[in-house]
């Protein structure tokens, strides 16, 4: 999956926040990719990393998967066509929910 071209649709827009945990306020914007199955039975999440504003959707390119070991369900990182962050960046921009998993950053 990583360089695939996929269409995020963003239901948890930059500056929203969580559903369940009000104080989680999420710092990117963050969906699922439609039609693609994850490992809880739900469609594919991804962040969406390098665009500074609110989305209702976006198609960019699969720059990173964030495996988390102690959960069934791995996570998606979209960037647009062209945009690269190293594995500190990526982790340091979804840390606000990542730091409950145990995770490792997957690239090519």
């Amino acid at each position: 999956m990583i360089g695939k071209i996929v269409r995020v649709t963003v239901d948890r827009p930059l500056g929203s926040c969580h559903p369940n945990h009000k104080e989680m306020r999420y710092p990117v914007n963050y969906g699922y990719i439609g039609g693609i199955i994850a490992g809880d039975g739900e469609e594919q999440d991804a962040y969406v990393l390098g665009v500074d504003q609110a989305l209702d959707s976006f198609e960019g390119v699969v720059i990173a998967v964030i495996h988390r070991k102690n959960d069934v369900e791995d996570k998606w990182v979209v960037a647009p066509h062209g945009m690269t962050f190293t594995p500190k960046q990526i982790l340091a921009a979804v840390n606000f929910q990542e730091q409950f998993y145990d995770v490792e950053i997957i690239m090519q």
